[in-house]
């Protein structure tokens, strides 16, 4: 999205801090108040069935905690979802724009919208809906421990890629830097190895 933006360095930048706060805020902020509400021993206490959250919620006497924590977990499982839709076809897009995929991925709507990607996007999904539910314990297996392994390996490229491009590139034609260079890059680097 950031090279669809008005002003793509300022946009990263924002989005980079911002992301930031909001692992501050929403996970280490919402755990936190899980400790200070929750007993020592909660896991001792035989509620350990039931969520961390909606045994904080329970403790606060907010009725209904069960219910408000599937909202909570289906908002942001259906927010993965679009995003995860939006990265897809938008990959199919600009693969068909390179002429690296099938041209009827880069036909768009009259209201600018790549609803062929979108579509080939959605049958895949679905597919490894199926195919998860045919074999739940191989192929969910499969799909979290490879797409993890991609993310990594995604993150591998760009910070090697970072150490290497940022060394070629004259200093004032740097616009967002990464804070820390080169001995953040080399720590990223290392960890994702590890």
């Amino acid at each position: 999205a950031a090279a669809e933006s008005e002003n793509p360095e300022k946009a990263v930048a924002k989005a980079a801090n911002s992301v930031i706060l909001r692992i501050a805020i929403f996970f280490v902020g919402s755990v936190f108040l899980v400790v200070t509400i929750l007993p020592w021993d909660f896991a001792k206490t035989g509620q350990h069935s039931a969520s961390p959250f909606v045994a904080a919620f329970t403790e606060m006497g907010i009725p209904y905690a069960d219910h408000i924590m599937n909202a909570v977990v289906l908002t942001a499982v259906l927010s993965c979802l679009n995003s995860g839709m939006y990265t897809a076809s938008r990959m199919l897009f600009v693969l068909a724009a390179r002429r690296e995929a099938p041209q009827r991925l880069v036909n768009v709507t009259k209201r600018g919208v790549a609803a062929v990607a979108i579509l080939a996007s959605s049958v895949v999904g679905f597919l490894c809906v199926i195919a998860a539910a045919v074999s739940p314990d191989r192929v969910f297996l499969f799909l979290l421990n490879s797409s993890g392994a991609v993310i990594l390996f995604v993150y591998l490229l760009i910070a090697l890629s970072q150490i290497r491009l940022r060394n070629r590139t004259a200093p004032e034609k740097l616009v967002v830097k990464m804070w820390l260079f080169p001995v953040l890059s080399i720590i990223v680097v290392v960890a994702i190895v590890a």
